[in-house]
């Protein structure tokens, strides 16, 4: 071979080119110069790679022949680089003598042909190509007469061998690195270096602790490469001498289908082998790719292997080896030393060859040694400017004949064509290329499906990485107005399955389960326990899903079932602890009430004997014989009275049974060195038992006269006290599970999934339970069934009640192709849905986990108490030791004050006793006095009466929380449908569009009446509702043939209305008067009342005979559809309907187009005046929905609102409440749909209607019974009051704590004040009474009435203008305020609105409309106003 024949490439970098036509240009003109082989400009790198020959060219003549055309051309690295060239033998197959000249004139001229030589004499023709551009194949047919000669097949390349494996601009690296120790080293290297721009290729090899790369120097440098190797812990070399690495055909193959970021072309590379054979092994272990790529790695790097193909699904691995240097053994062992003890090998057979040329081998038969099996990919392109079926049989044909393509099909729907090809021979890009030469425009998109999940707010993108990366897709969705950022970890989305499995006996079916399933294509893991009968399948749902795991199980012979998933929110349910505190109460009730009356009984007993004592002078001895001689104070033993006695006995099962929970929470917090509540009552309880038991013991000891002051009657009023406070507190917060069990009902239980064949025919039903539906499955939905799962209608038409998910009232129409959510329900028409999203990625289940979350995470109701006691335990636990030791030390160093001041000192015991006993009585004082018996109760007591009150109002309060958090609110966040409006729709205007004297207008509502009482669409029974209030009849016409076409409108035929016309026929004449009126002030207000059709009624004038009038009602395309023209003026009415947020249905009667009707939610009454007095109380208020900003903005001007949030999906509201606490404001929401309850669980304070649905009602802290929503104002205002009553029962509860400690301790006895105990339980008593008074005040709230609320606000409300309203679309904050008007324009407007008003009074007397004009959509838009008075 003539080795002076090199061909090289250079990038050059072009600036200047906007557009493919500049590209195209380029291309033209520098292909066509003399030397340049190939060229490719990329107008997104703004560069040209061009290969050249460097006799003819040079890069510098290259870069002045760009510029010559008037761009700015750049070289920026002028080295060349060399590019691989291929020699093809040709032999002649003809008899005849060839006609070389020809032959050698088309090849030359053939791109990629570098040279050739020819030797007449041989027959043969050697032919030097660039194989990138050009391959061996396309050669033999541009030349029909020669053939491939297979036996001499030859590689050069500018340099050296080790360009074998680049392509053109492209280097080969080999780089030694240390430190690997397992495949996961290398895994880590190639995902890392992978990544790196400029690295097209990247193989590790273990083995030999090296690393092969493919890289474009121009992007990246050698020196680079080693760094970041080096950063991801390994060290790494360059080798000075590329070893030679020997790869067979698959390799190459296989290398070829790493994603490659710009993939010009792909080589082969045969080195002929003399003694070649083939061995098939059948290895186990295998799991997944990633080992059958361990496997073809490790062994495609060894020397003398020539091919390698590891089958996943077969179990095996054929390998094609140089018998001569290697044995079976030896590969054997080293497919076992890749990962030790994981893969078992076993060699199957073995294929003898001695064959000089591979080519003999089994495994190839193409002339260039490719694999028999042909390696196909699919690739998706957009195509845009197709019209009709024959576009798309036009681009079918000619792509499929294209060379590489095995099929292709075109959607003209999607605009899209999936194109099934082999990469060895054709690529995207030049598919892409051959569409857009038809004259369509192409574009390769790289994505092949796209799932969303609403509620999750999850996108699910099936794509192709050498086309598209995760970051583009994100931009893409964000570019259409959405947030978007990738889920790094985003897990593969792999189910979990837990089975039941009956049937097992031994371990032997434990493996038998377990080895079938792992076989399965589809699933990752299966785990069955014997003892449990369980089995834990992790699986892909793309691929598999649970009824086939139960199939396969059940085709073993067991029995298998789903584990039951507890369907009900059990987790969050109070019923125990209710139940529990509940018991504790009785108990501790029981056995206090006879304690407190002896108690009263003795304090009744002590005063009456000291004011015998003040007024007889009664001596210490006389007052101690009368004392005892009381029935209760009578010895029954030595030191043991009856009091003593029966409060001992009352006292236990208190202690221990009633106050067992309080010992274990006590217990657990100290244990994590902190103290509560809990541990302040039970050290009060425990030590006033433990010392009134002491003392008991040593006075029946020691035989005493005087009976001994006990405590017995402390531990019981205490936990009544407390146990009652905590019951309270737990009912409600049991409240909060039933909206979960209520949205957990509305999950559909069981689906009934059909079998189609190929031509939509339904072949099998079978009824199944939700959870076993998969993800692909087709589910039939009959009239007034539940949708199982998300998914999308194939086939069917109806109407789908999704008021429960989306808030909204009206039904929504659904066709082929809709998607439809699980829990909502289908009205009057069968679907066959495909399951989309199963098990809990559905809407529904995904609002359950949100609700579930914004519950869990709020702050328990005992907060501030517990806060308090905190601090406040240890405190009285110190004051109390040191009263304590204070009074030793004093009773030591001066007894005589301990003598004077002790109550029931006695003579006959010691002094040293007398000390301690009169310390301790102080001590346990201190403790009872200050125990935070009334603390527990300033809450739940204020919280119990807030609650009734609110109750009594029409305002459910559950619980504290809202209560105290209510206050703090400065955003109140109003849901739009059925909150601020009626959520119901009402009939706005009937116009009519014929004259008066042809079809009067009450002739109109009479046959409209009586077509839609048939309806059952909510639209209908709003027309029928208006018609028969505004005719003053409950009953109709008759109404036959009637017809409905989902999405469309009815027809029918009408009969007997004349009576219904003929009982209004007196109210004519009224009418006429004023409507005159009317008519006039029009003519003077514009010139076109002359073309406007006449409200005027005709007089009635017919017969009362039955005439028959064919009725068509619906939107304008069932008017076209029937034929029926729809003019301009009637079609901008509608539009402005529709603008307005209205639906606009037009009527036709015998086959004339002669009324318009539009109908649209309203606002409430009252909100306006809510929204005002909501801001005059210094709130911030805010509209959230998901109907669309023009609706939003609408509604807002009305009832004054300035900031709306708009296009709202469900979970965004949540995210949005979210948004405005991070901003640190409280956030209110009211709302009444389910769509709402995920919000309401995340916001401060959830407000619902009474109305809504009871999920939102269960999910809301406060419920507002009627449907008013001035009641919301009313909920602030009582949250006030109670907080301000809850702060007043603090402040008594201390003031007795704050006074009584310091009298309890002995401060003030110099000054005569002792505090005994019976006087610390009285103060005790009473501090817990003043609180429980204190918060009965609560009693005399009353809610402010509507006529207050008016009288406060009426000079200060005013609706607002569109332009001051600021509308936020979507999730993020991108607002779009109204244009603002220039002065003139709202000077001319507003004089417009205050002219409309001056006339709407007069209007509404026969207004055909049900409400005002809107005069204030007069500010936006143009002032074609469409009034709201039908002309």
């Amino acid at each position: 071979m003539d080795l002076s024949v090199s061909v090289n490439s250079v990038t050059i970098s072009v600036e200047g080119m906007t557009c493919s036509s500049c590209v195209w240009t380029i291309e033209q003109q520098i292909g066509k110069l003399n030397g340049v082989h190939h060229i490719k400009v990329s107008l997104e790198e703004k560069n040209a790679t061009v290969i050249y020959d460097p006799k003819l060219q040079t890069p510098k003549t290259l870069q002045e022949a760009i510029d010559d055309m008037g761009f700015d051309a750049i070289l920026h690295n002028p080295k060349p680089l060399p590019v691989l060239t291929e020699t093809v033998f040709l032999t002649v197959t003809a008899s005849l003598v060839p006609p070389w000249d020809h032959i050698q004139s088309t090849l030359l001229k053939t791109k990629g042909v570098t040279d050739i030589k020819i030797s007449p004499q041989q027959r043969t023709a050697v032919v030097t190509i660039i194989p990138s551009i050009v391959n061996a194949n396309q050669i033999v047919e541009l030349v029909p007469d020669l053939s491939l000669d297979t036996g001499t097949l030859e590689k050069k390349s500018g340099t050296c061998e080790d360009y074998s494996m680049a392509q053109p601009g492209e280097v080969m690296l080999k780089m030694k690195v240390e430190g690997m120790t397992c495949h996961s080293c290398t895994s880590t290297i190639e995902g890392k270096i992978g990544k790196l721009q400029g690295v097209q290729r990247i193989k590790v090899s273990l083995d030999n602790q090296e690393a092969t790369v493919v890289y474009q120097p121009h992007l990246i440098t050698a020196e680079e490469i080693k760094k970041q190797i080096e950063v991801v812990g390994f060290t790494a070399f360059i080798k000075k001498q590329p070893k030679y690495l020997k790869l067979g055909a698959i390799d190459i193959e296989r290398l070829k289908n790493t994603p490659v970021k710009s993939s010009e072309g792909s080589q082969q590379k045969s080195p002929s082998y003399t003694s070649n054979s083939t061995v098939i092994f059948t290895i186990d272990g295998m799991h997944c790719k990633s080992c059958v790529s361990n496997i073809e790695s490790a062994l495609s790097t060894l020397q003398h292997i020539s091919s390698v193909v590891v089958s996943l699904e077969n179990k095996s691995a054929i390998v094609k080896y140089n018998a001569s240097l290697v044995t079976p053994e030896t590969l054997r062992k080293a497919i076992e030393a890749i990962s030790q003890g994981q893969y078992r090998v076993s060699s199957a057979s073995e294929i003898e060859s001695t064959s000089n040329s591979p080519s003999s081998s089994s495994l190839q038969k193409s002339p260039l040694n490719i694999v028999s099996q042909p390696l196909t990919q699919e690739t998706v392109i957009n195509i845009d400017g197709m019209t009709c079926n024959s576009c798309v049989q036009s681009i079918e044909g000619v792509i499929s004949k294209k060379a590489g393509v095995k099929s292709i099909q075109v959607s003209l729907a999607n605009g899209k064509g999936t194109v099934e090809y082999d990469p060895l021979l054709t690529s995207p890009e030049t598919l892409r290329e051959a569409i857009e030469n038809m004259g369509f425009d192409a574009s390769l998109s790289g994505i092949y499906s796209i799932l969303v999940a609403l509620m999750a707010g999850k996108a699910e993108v099936r794509y192709n990485p050498a086309l598209i990366q995760p970051p583009v897709i994100a931009e893409l969705i964000r570019e259409l107005g959405f947030g978007s950022t990738v889920i790094e970890n985003a897990d593969e989305g792999d189910g979990v399955l837990e089975l039941v499995v009956r049937g097992m006996t031994c371990a032997s079916c434990v493996h038998k389960i377990e080895s079938t399933l792992t076989k399965h294509r589809g699933i990752f893991y299966c785990s069955v326990a014997l003892a449990t009968n369980k089995a834990h399948i992790k699986y892909d749902p793309e691929i598999i899903g649970p009824r086939d795991i139960i199939h396969t199980i059940e085709s073993l012979g067991f029995e298998a079932s789903l584990v039951k998933k507890d369907r009900s929110a059990s987790h969050l349910d109070h019923k125990r602890e209710i139940r529990q505190w509940r018991r504790a109460f009785l108990v501790s009730l029981f056995f206090c009430i006879p304690v407190m009356g002896l108690m009263i009984y003795m304090m009744v007993m002590d005063h009456h004997l000291a004011s015998l004592q003040h007024n007889q002078n009664m001596s210490q001895e006389e007052m101690i014989n009368i004392h005892s001689s009381m029935f209760l104070e009578r010895q029954i033993l030595p030191g043991l009275s009856i009091m003593n006695l029966l409060s001992f006995l009352l006292c236990v099962p208190v202690q221990f049974f009633g106050g067992w929970h309080f010992y274990i929470q006590a217990y657990k917090a100290l244990k994590h060195k902190t103290a509560n509540m809990d541990v302040l009552i039970v050290l009060a309880t425990t030590i006033a038992f433990a010392y009134s038991l002491v003392i008991l013991l040593v006075a029946m000891y020691e035989r005493a006269k005087v009976n001994p002051v006990t405590f017995f009657d402390t531990p019981p009023m205490l936990f009544v006290f407390i146990a009652l406070g905590r019951w309270l507190e737990h009912v409600a917060k049991g409240k909060t599970s039933e909206a979960l069990a209520k949205l957990i009902s509305l999950q559909a239980t069981e689906a009934t999934i059909v079998t189609l064949d190929s031509d939509n025919i339904l072949l099998s039903e079978e009824q199944v339970d939700v959870e076993l539906v998969q993800r692909g499955d087709i589910i039939k939905v009959v009239p007034g069934g539940k949708f199982p799962v998300d998914g999308r209608v194939i086939e069917g038409h109806s109407m789908v009640d999704e008021s429960l998910i989306t808030g909204e009232a009206m039904p929504v129409a659904k066709k082929s192709g809709s998607t439809v959510i699980a829990g909502s329900i289908n009205q009057n028409g069968s679907l066959l849905i495909r399951a989309t999203h199963v098990g809990a990625d559905t809407t529904l289940s995904q609002i359950v986990k949100l609700v579930e979350e914004a519950q869990t995470s709020k702050a328990p109701i005992q907060q501030f108490a517990d806060k308090l006691s905190g601090y406040f335990v240890p405190f009285i636990v110190i004051v109390s030791i040191a009263t304590l030791l204070v009074w030793i030390i004093i009773g030591f160093l001066n007894f005589e004050i301990v003598e004077t001041y002790f109550p029931g000192y006695n003579r006959s015991i010691s002094r040293t006793e007398t000390i301690i006993r009169f310390a301790f009585q102080a001590s346990i004082t201190v403790l009872c006095i200050a125990c935070p018996c009334s603390l527990g109760l300033a809450t739940p007591t204020a919280v119990m009466v807030g609650t009734g009150v609110g109750a009594q109002n029409g305002i459910l309060i559950k619980g504290g929380e809202p209560l105290e958090m209510a206050h703090k609110v400065k955003v109140v966040v109003f849901d739009k449908t059925g909150t601020i409006t009626h959520g119901t729709p009402v009939v706005n205007q009937v116009k009519v569009l014929v004259e008066s004297n042809r079809i009067s207008r009450n002739k109109i509502l009479a046959i409209v009446g009586t077509a839609e009482s048939n309806s059952e669409h909510p639209l209908g029974a709003a027309i029928t509702k208006y018609c028969k209030q505004e005719l003053d009849t409950e009953t109709l016409g008759t109404c036959i043939d009637f017809q409905v076409v989902p999405g469309c409108g009815i027809n029918c035929k009408v009969t007997n209305i004349e009576a219904l016309l003929h009982k209004n026929n007196w109210k004519i004449e009224e009418n006429n008067i004023k409507n005159a009126s009317l008519v006039q002030i029009d003519e003077s207000n514009e010139q076109s009342s002359t073309s406007s059709s006449m409200i005027i009624d005709a007089q009635f004038s017919n017969a009362l005979n039955a005439q028959q009038y064919k009725v068509l009602i619906g939107n304008r395309e069932w008017m076209i559809r029937n034929g029926l023209a729809i003019n301009n003026s009637v079609n901008d009415s509608m539009t402005e309907h529709e603008r307005r947020g209205r639906t606009a249905v037009l009527v036709a009667v015998d086959d004339e187009l002669c009324g318009l009707i539009a109908i649209a939610d309203t606002v409430k009454p009252e909100a306006e005046l809510a929204v005002h007095i909501l801001k005059s109380m210094g709130l911030e208020v805010v509209l959230m929905t998901g109907d669309n900003s023009k609706t939003a903005r609408s509604i807002a001007s009305q009832v004054g609102i300035t900031k709306v949030f708009a296009e709202v999906l469900p979970s965004h509201k949540v995210a949005k409440v979210k948004q405005l606490q991070e901003e640190g404001k409280r956030v209110a929401m009211v709302g009444d749909g389910i769509n709402d309850s995920p919000a309401l669980a995340m916001a401060n304070v959830g407000i619902a209607i009474g109305t809504g649905t009871d999920v939102a009602i269960e999910a809301a802290d406060v419920v507002l019974i009627r449907n008013d929503l001035l009641d919301v104002v009313a909920s602030i205002d009582l949250s006030r009051k109670t907080v301000k009553r809850i702060r007043i029962n603090f402040v008594f509860a201390l003031i007795y704590n704050l006074i009584g400690i310091p009298i309890a301790a002995g401060v003030f006895m110099p000054i005569g004040l002792v505090l005994q105990p019976w006087m610390g339980s009285a103060a005790m008593a009473a501090s817990s009474v003043s609180v429980v008074l204190s918060s009965l005040f609560l009693k005399l709230y009353r809610k402010p009435t509507y006529e207050n609320y008016e009288l406060h606000a009426r000079n200060q409300m005013g609706q607002k203008s569109p332009s001051e309203i600021s509308v936020h679309v979507g999730i993020d904050d991108t607002s779009r305020n109204s244009p603002k008007l220039g002065l003139l324009d709202r000077i001319v407007n507003y004089s417009r609105a205050s002219i409309n008003s001056l006339l709407s009074d007069k209007r509404s007397l026969n207004s055909v409309g049900t409400s005002e004009p809107d005069k204030h959509s007069l500010l936006v838009g143009d002032c074609r106003e469409d009034d709201d008075s039908a002309l």
